[in-house]
């Protein structure tokens, strides 16, 4: 069964990682995706290739979350090209490891506006687009607001900022039909995280935190996916608020 048969979802920075196996798997379930990307654009096409070439319906779409102008005129193309939105994931993210002792403000900015900023703005414009109905928006957050890793303050601070904002957003626009959640992932196998030289074949980080991992693996974006498509789907209907930690128990 089709659980999102008929929904149109944005998901923001999906042109790979967590964000790419996301849409894939919301357009599996049955819904019309745009595939949001700041500068991989041949990377969001592709997602978006593979969903039509499925079957499904997708659109690639440029922005930045950190505009403001980016993100109205990225709805206004999701609008005239889909319709109203049923769903946002608000994936975007960036992150570096920083001892303290190296701490700058271009980077603190650069999280934060990517991090924080970026799911305030795009939920704001959002509530323009959804119909009467609502939907769901789903955050995806971070385990380290729970774990709080060394190296990662600016991190850490701007994902517990985030599971904040699905706090008070869940009750701010409950009257609206609008449901807000976060899921949080552990430690999770995506080309970003192989680029930054922590998870991959040999790697010493990924060896200690999968021997800490009581399901003892590392996750995958689609363990992730599927967690964004039942918080998407009416099968989490009673459920607004929560931070769901997809982490193997980690």
């Amino acid at each position: 069964m089709l659980r999102l048969k008929s929904k149109v979802a944005l998901v923001t920075g999906a042109s790979k990682g967590i964000g790419a196996g996301i849409a894939l798997e919301l357009a599996s379930a049955g819904a019309s995706v745009a595939v949001n990307y700041a500068s991989d654009r041949k990377g969001a096409e592709a997602i978006a290739h593979a969903i039509t070439a499925a079957g499904g319906k997708a659109i690639a779409i440029q922005g930045d979350v950190a505009s403001s102008a980016d993100v109205s005129r990225m709805f206004d193309e999701l609008a005239s090209a889909l319709g109203s939105i049923d769903i946002l994931v608000n994936n975007a993210g960036v992150y570096q490891a920083m001892p303290i002792a190296n701490l700058t403000e271009s980077e603190f900015h650069r999280e934060m506006n990517v991090n924080l900023l970026g799911p305030l703005l795009t939920i704001r414009e959002s509530l323009n687009h959804f119909g009467s109905n609502g939907g769901s928006i789903i955050n995806i957050g971070s385990a380290a607001s729970r774990s709080l890793p060394p190296e990662f303050s600016i991190y850490a601070a701007s994902k517990s900022g985030l599971d904040a904002i699905t706090g008070v957003l869940a009750k701010e626009l409950a009257s609206r039909r609008i449901r807000v959640n976060s899921v949080n992932p552990g430690a999770t196998l995506s080309e970003g995280t192989k680029q930054a030289g922590l998870y991959g074949v040999g790697s010493d980080i990924e060896k200690k935190l999968v021997s800490m991992t009581p399901l003892g693996r590392i996750g995958t974006p689609l363990d992730i996916a599927r967690v964004v498509v039942f918080l998407a789907s009416e099968d989490s209907g009673w459920l607004t608020g929560e931070i769901i930690h997809a982490t193997g128990g980690l």
